[in-house]
């Protein structure tokens, strides 16, 4: 059985051994680790996703399913879960650079767009300083603000 829970501090090199073994960029994920989610299995990590806070605006990186794992919805439910973890902390929009997800994206409501139109806050992201290439393509997507239970 998968569970999808909140990231520790202890999942960092588990996390960083999965972005390599995946070809993804793992520069700046300590800033992003407070607001990462994990899918275990059998306390193993099989897949990520994460949430680099800048401002009102947010960056989903390091979203990341173990190849057996792939086409089962694991990665939707990741971003799902990242992207309520990302509305209870106030974020508006998130963001992200991808190089070899632009068409998989949309898919979860997320529209592409040109790269100078993310916010100045997250042009000193390490994704946007070089982890990912100046061709990565850019999308967004606004978030529903979390409503107060009761």
């Amino acid at each position: 059985m998968i569970e999808i829970e909140p990231a520790r501090a202890s999942d960092r090199p588990a996390i960083e051994a999965l972005l390599r073994a995946n070809a993804l960029p793992t520069a700046g994920i300590e800033l992003a680790l407070g607001t990462a989610v994990v899918a275990r299995e059998e306390g193993r990590i099989v897949g990520c996703a994460a949430i680099e806070p800048h401002g009102s605006a947010g960056l989903l990186r390091s979203v990341c399913v173990e190849l057996g794992r792939r086409g089962f919805g694991l990665g939707r439910l990741l971003v799902e879960r990242a992207e309520t973890l990302a509305a209870a902390r106030g974020l508006a929009e998130l963001f992200l650079l991808t190089e070899t997800a632009a068409d998989w994206f949309p898919r979860l409501g997320y529209e592409a767009g040109p790269r100078e139109t993310a916010p100045a806050a997250l042009s000193g992201s390490p994704e946007f300083t070089g982890a990912c290439s100046a061709g990565a393509a850019l999308l967004r997507k606004r978030l529903s603000p979390e409503t107060p239970a009761g």
